[in-house]
C-alpha cells in the first residue's frame, strides 16, 4: 500500500484548525530548502538558524491570525518571508549601504565604497524593485506627484505649477500616495527599513 503525500495546502488548513502536528510536517518537508537558501545569503550557521526560526515564528503568527491566503503557494510564501528577514538581518547589522540624500535626490547614492559586496547588492536590488513595484501600483495622479517630489526634488509649489493643481491638492496627492504605498507594503509583507 502506497502512502499518499498530503499537500501543503491541506497541512496549512489542518494547522489553522488546530492540528499542531501539521506544522511539524510542513517544517520537516521544507526545512532543508529554506535553511539552504538562508545560509547561501548569510554564510553563518548560527545566523541562518536564527533567521530560519524567525521565519517560522512569522509563519505561525500569520497563520494564527488568519492572515494567510496564498492558497497552494506555501513554499514561495515562506521563502519570501525568509528573504525579507535576511534583508532585515543585513540592515540591523549595519551591513547595508549608507544613503546620502543631499543635493540631487537619489535614494541610492551610496556614500561608502562603490564596490558593493554581494549582500549589499542583494539588499539594494530588492529595495529598488520593491519601491518600483509600489510606485507602479499608485493611481496616475499620485504617482506623478511622488515622482516629481522624490526623484526630481521639486517643491510642492513647482509641482502645483507643473500639474495645474493647487498646492493643497499636490500635498493631498503626495499624502495619499504614501498612505497607499504603506497599505501595499503591509499587504505584501514588504520590508523596506528595519
Amino acid at each position: 500500500m502506497q502512502k499518499v503525500k498530503i499537500t501543503d495546502a491541506v497541512l496549512v488548513s489542518k494547522y489553522i484548525k488546530g492540528d499542531e502536528s501539521a506544522l511539524e510536517v510542513l517544517i520537516k518537508r521544507h526545512k532543508q530548502r529554506i535553511y539552504s537558501f538562508i545560509y547561501s545569503k548569510v554564510y553563518d550557521r548560527d545566523v541562518a538558524e536564527d533567521v530560519f526560526q524567525d521565519t517560522f515564528i512569522k509563519v505561525i503568527r500569520t497563520l494564527k491570525r488568519g492572515k494567510y491566503n496564498e492558497e497552494g503557494k506555501f513554499l514561495p510564501w515562506v521563502m519570501r518571508i525568509s528573504h525579507n528577514l535576511v534583508i532585515d538581518y543585513f540592515r540591523k547589522n549595519k551591513r547595508m549601504p549608507k544613503f546620502d540624500n543631499s543635493g540631487e535626490f537619489n535614494i541610492f547614492s551610496v556614500i561608502s565604497d562603490n564596490a558593493l559586496n554581494a549582500e549589499k547588492v542583494m539588499v539594494k536590488e530588492q529595495v529598488e524593485a520593491d519601491v518600483r513595484r509600489l510606485i507602479e501600483e499608485l493611481p496616475e495622479d499620485q504617482k506623478e506627484v511622488l515622482m516629481m517630489r522624490m526623484y526630481n526634488d521639486m517643491s510642492f509649489k513647482e509641482i502645483s505649477e507643473r500639474t495645474g493643481v493647487s498646492i493643497n491638492t499636490a500635498l493631498g496627492r503626495m499624502r495619499y500616495a504614501l498612505i497607499n504605498m504603506r497599505k501595499v507594503i503591509e499587504k505584501h509583507n514588504i520590508v523596506l527599513t528595519n
